[in-house]
This record gives structure tokens, sequence and C-alpha cells, in this order.
């Protein structure tokens, strides 16, 4: 194994260790804020309100790009950051980076973007662009993501291509089924640390989607 994937493989671990430290798991860790809308078995139709997620864009594998994606987001939500602050003017100008911890949500989000990977954190509600920090990782932006209609399939299980992909394809039949169209790259949505059991695990497949015209 290279250095810098032990590098990565470090940081994830000590960043998932740090969320069961301080008590926080799928179940409690705040979600981005959603109404359903229609409800049947494993099947949802969502409601999403306006969020921030903060994102960057990985090149690899399905399986491969979560990790190196997920320990850039985390070193921004826990510090590799600029906090915006506003202070009198007064003389002399000093400078000093001022860094802030933002509180982890879920799900953690990847989809496909021009042939990439682009992996988000949502951002806790109570953050507007003018109030979150700015990422020091060129790789890392700030994106707020419109109010859209949703669909979401879960399940549970190994986060493995196929998996996804039979979970996928089933969504889409299940939209097609409702009347929806879809309008938008279907996600996949994490809400669980590697640990967890797979059988335990809270996954989901989300498509953006619009009612079809009668």
């Amino acid at each position: 194994m290279t250095t810098s994937r032990c590098s990565e493989l470090t940081v994830l671990i000590l960043a998932l260790l740090s969320l069961l430290l301080s008590g926080s798991d799928a179940m409690a860790t705040p979600e981005a804020r959603f109404n359903v809308i229609e409800k049947e078995k494993d099947f949802e139709l969502r409601r999403y309100e306006p969020h921030i997620v903060a994102q960057t864009i990985v090149e690899g594998d399905f399986e491969e790009v979560g990790n190196k994606g997920f320990r850039r987001l985390f070193e921004y939500i826990n510090g590799k950051n600029r906090k915006k602050i506003s202070i009198p003017m007064t003389a002399p100008v000093l400078e000093e980076i001022a860094s802030e911890k933002i509180p982890m949500t879920a799900p953690v989000n990847q989809e496909r973007e021009n042939g990439k990977w682009v992996i988000s954190f949502v951002m806790p509600p109570d953050y507007t662009l003018e109030t979150l920090p700015e990422p020091l990782d060129p790789s890392v932006n700030l994106k707020i993501v419109p109010g859209r209609l949703v669909a979401a399939l879960k399940y549970s299980g190994t986060w493995s291509t196929n998996h996804y992909g039979d979970k996928q394809e089933l969504l889409e039949k299940t939209i097609r089924a409702h009347g929806l169209i879809p309008i938008g790259e279907p996600v996949f949505a994490r809400y669980n640390p590697p640990w967890t059991l797979w059988f335990l695990r809270r996954n989901e497949v989300l498509i953006p989607v619009e009612k079809a015209a009668r």
C-alpha cells in the first residue's frame, strides 16, 4: 500500500472514530430537511428544502472515490478552513487564520458528473454562504442546492457497485410506475460508518424528479 493511500485511510479512520466517540451515529446525526409526500415500502417521494453542501470532485472507481472525497470534506468541517469574522479596524494590521469546526450531518452523497464523481456533505441549516468558513483546500467548494422533488429508495447491505446498480434500476422502474420523470443524476447516499454491520447499514438511491404533465 502506498504512503498516500495509508495516509488517506488513517485520516478516514480518525475522522470516523471522532464521530463515534462524540456520541454521533447515523440516526442521531442531523439530516437534510425534507417532507415525505408519498411512501410505499422502501420508496419515498420527498420534497427537500433548499440547503448548502460542501463538495469535492474525485476521479476513480465507484467503490474507491468515497474515501478520498470524505477525507477532503471532513478536513474542511474539522478546521481546514478560514472562519469569517468581522472586527473593528485597528492598527497595526495583523493577519491570522482562524478556523471553525462544523457539525457533521448525514448522509454522505456521491453522484456522477461529467465522467467524475462529486462527493458532498450537507451543511447544518443554521449556516448561510455568508457565514460558512471558506475552505482552505481549493478542491472543496460550497454550493446552494435548491429545493426539489426527490425519489428515494432505502436499502441495507454492502456499498458495492453491483448492489447500488441493482437498487438504482429498481428505483428507476418505481419512478416510471408512479408517473414521475427523472430530471437529474442518481445519488448514492450513505448514512453509516464503515464498521457498521452490512445488514444494519442505511443506504439510499436518490433521483431528482418531476411529475409528468397530464
